[in-house]
């Protein structure tokens, strides 16, 4: 059933699986890198495959973060290219034309930015305004969408994208009441204020005529936004009103942190009790998303009726062959997306994507990588791996991969490493998936052997006389201190100090713990997780940070608001702007006065330290002859980071490689 293909006006999707837009981190300056990204798609099987949120004119920069752009007759060349690349494997490809309104910024043009109202920007820490749009302004709108919409069909795409999504689209900020306070034709009631969007929707299609197919893509709903869209009301209201206008809808929810929740925070599907009505109001198919990995949801969700085709973004990213995988029976092969959102945070930093479960993703064009494939070792070595965390398994199912022969040993009775252990925390479960893939693709070589329950010693590395050896040992949280924003180790004296191991390991809390205090000075996701536990655990919970915020990296994922609420939900107390003193008490790092905090165990999240040993033994007294260290062992990080070092090193060195693998640069050069 999920490869049956589907009608979307003029043209037909050769089956269900539909990649919709998402960024790539590469935008207009490097499209080579997104161009390689999205043919790897239409390879691995995607039906449909969109490129991301493309910027029609020059009143919409997006600054740090890189779009693409279809401003004029100078952009269609590398458009061309990207549809060829998805066509060449018969997917159909889609452009998503957008104009990001009060989203923009236009630092790059110096232009004013444009919305239905004068308003600041819909970024609080941006010291910029809005411009209202006069009637001649709008009309200018629509014409350059009109404009953008040719130059799409000159491309070659087959479906042009109307953008009403996400709080990012000029559309959306005039269907708002919350941005839109015009009193004029396109303000004031709902007619009024998706005036804008019926309009563009109509001069679209006036410009495909009936050639290209034209997709609506709107948030339906925009859950705990006050003034926002809803399911129930004026978002349902407008999908009525438009019913048969599109040749698809493309439904979500808005904003994107509400779009792409983390697996933590949302279950699969969890945007569909919001998009679940569109398919009883249309006849035009339906797509939707909601981080769908399980194909036997997938069927259920066409043989109820509730969406036509399955739409994925961030699944595609850990997997583009996800389809391919699917029609061949292999389900067990699939990098199913943990819900992490590595990916989404790239975004922050506005540079290429990066995903837990795939290293590859961004590298296709870069460095040549390929998701399924790896050059064969030429002549084939016995590699000996010590650790099977998330460093050592994906560079031992890499090497396999190549050819050569591989023994992973640990001394922990369960593989995974730091995964095992972090996904036992509260809302984590997902993170196994990182494990479970990659003992899975081991399992299937004869040439591979595990060992748990083993720790070696640098006699035991001798004695196996592997002809090459990777130390990827982990690391583990220090308990003096130390951290982001402190460098030096605290005298806690008698105090009893425990770390994320300690909990992790299961190791009982003393008795007298009754109030805790857990302390974040790493500022990811796990001094927030480790307080939820501990609340389980039935203690009383205070959350200490010296920074101005909780878990301050977790906006890059998207998180922060809903581990706030959490917190508040469990009724665990927020201290921000406290730093540890000398003496195990916390000062303000605004007025330097003492915080009063009583409490019989500290729980220190901060800096970790890489469990190294044995290769220092090993590189100290050098008795092997190649001898490597990896992941958190060599640099603690995230688990992504770990991967991707796992898979480095094996490409690497599985490849006879002598020097770093080197990158493709893509410059950019103009004369106009």
């Amino acid at each position: 059933m999920l490869f049956e293909s589907v009608k979307i006006g003029p043209v037909t999707a050769p089956n269900r699986f539909y990649a919709v837009p998402h960024a790539t981190g590469h935008g207009w300056s490097q499209p080579d890198g997104a161009i390689a990204l999205r043919a790897m798609k239409a390879e691995g099987g995607w039906g449909v495959v969109a490129s991301q949120m493309t910027e029609i004119a020059a009143d919409s920069d997006l600054a740090s973060h890189p779009m693409d752009r279809i401003w004029d007759e100078r952009d269609i060349t590398a458009h061309a290219k990207q549809v060829e690349a998805i066509k060449a494997h018969g997917s159909l490809a889609a452009i998503e034309l957008a104009h990001g309104g009060m989203r923009a910024r236009n630092y790059t043009t110096g232009l004013p930015v444009r919305g239905p109202s004068h308003l600041p920007i819909l970024r609080p820490e941006v010291p910029i305004q809005a411009s209202e749009m006069s009637l001649a302004d709008i009309a200018e709108f629509r014409h350059a969408h009109k404009g953008a919409a040719r130059r799409a069909i000159e491309a070659g795409f087959d479906i042009l994208y109307v953008y009403a999504a996400h709080d990012l689209s000029l559309l959306s900020h005039f269907l708002s009441r919350r941005t839109n306070q015009r009193s004029d034709a396109y303000g004031g009631a709902l007619k009024n204020r998706m005036r804008l969007l019926r309009e563009v929707l109509e001069d679209t299609l006036e410009v495909a005529a009936g050639r290209q197919a034209v997709a609506l893509r709107f948030s339906v709903a925009e859950p705990g936004q006050r003034l926002g869209l809803s399911h129930k009301d004026e978002g349902r209201e407008v999908v009525e009103i438009l019913a048969e206008l599109p040749d698809l809808w493309d439904v979500n929810i808005s904003g994107w942190s509400q779009d792409s929740a983390t697996s933590r925070f949302s279950e699969e599907g969890f945007q569909l009790e919001f998009t679940d009505f569109v398919k009883t109001v249309t006849s035009k198919p339906v797509v939707g998303v909601g981080r769908f990995t399980s194909a036997d949801f997938m069927v259920s969700l066409v043989t109820q009726g509730r969406l036509d085709l399955i739409g994925c973004a961030r699944p595609s990213i850990a997997d583009p062959f996800l389809p391919s995988k699917i029609k061949q029976g292999h389900l067990d092969e699939i990098r199913e997306c943990i819900g992490c959102n590595i990916c989404v945070s790239m975004d922050g930093y506005g540079v290429p994507l990066r995903c837990t479960q795939n290293p590859t993703i961004g590298e296709e064009w870069r460095r040549g990588w390929h998701p399924e494939s790896v050059p064969a070792a030429t002549d084939v070595k016995n590699y000996l791996i010590v650790g099977a965390g998330p460093a050592g398994l994906e560079c031992a199912r890499t090497l396999l991969m190549t050819g050569h022969k591989v023994t992973l040993a640990d001394a922990a009775e369960q593989a995974g490493g730091r995964v095992s252990r972090e996904s036992a925390l509260p809302g984590l479960q997902s993170w196994v998936r990182v494990r479970d893939y990659r003992l899975q693709m081991i399992r299937q070589h004869n040439n591979a052997e595990l060992y748990l329950s083993s720790r070696l010693t640098l006699e035991d590395l001798v004695e196996f006389d592997a002809d090459s050896t990777v130390i990827a040992t982990g690391s583990s949280w220090r308990d003096d201190g130390v951290g982001s924003t402190r460098f030096q180790p605290v005298d806690l004296g008698s105090r009893a100090v425990i770390t994320p191991d300690n909990i992790m390991s299961g190791t009982a809390l003393p008795d007298d713990s009754i109030h805790c205090v857990v302390y974040d000075d790493d500022h990811f996701y796990m001094a927030s997780v480790i307080a939820e536990k501990l609340v389980a655990l039935g203690h009383r919970v205070t959350y200490v940070t010296p920074l101005a915020s909780v878990s301050s990296w977790t906006d890059f994922t998207l998180e922060q608001g809903r581990i706030i609420d959490r917190f508040n939900s469990l009724g665990i107390v927020i201290e921000v702007n406290a730093g540890l003193g000398d003496g195990g008490e916390f000062n303000s790092t605004l007025t330097g006065k003492t915080i009063p905090l009583d409490y019989e165990t500290l729980v220190l999240v901060g800096a970790r330290l890489p469990d190294d040993k044995l290769y220092h033994q090993a590189a100290v007294e050098k008795k092997l002859s190649s001898v490597f260290r990896i992941g958190d062992c060599l640099s603690p990080g995230t688990i992504q980071a770990a991967v991707l070092a796992g898979h480095t090193h094996a490409r690497q060195s599985g490849s006879n490689f002598t020097k770093p693998l080197s990158f493709r640069r893509q410059g950019i050069y103009c004369s106009e």
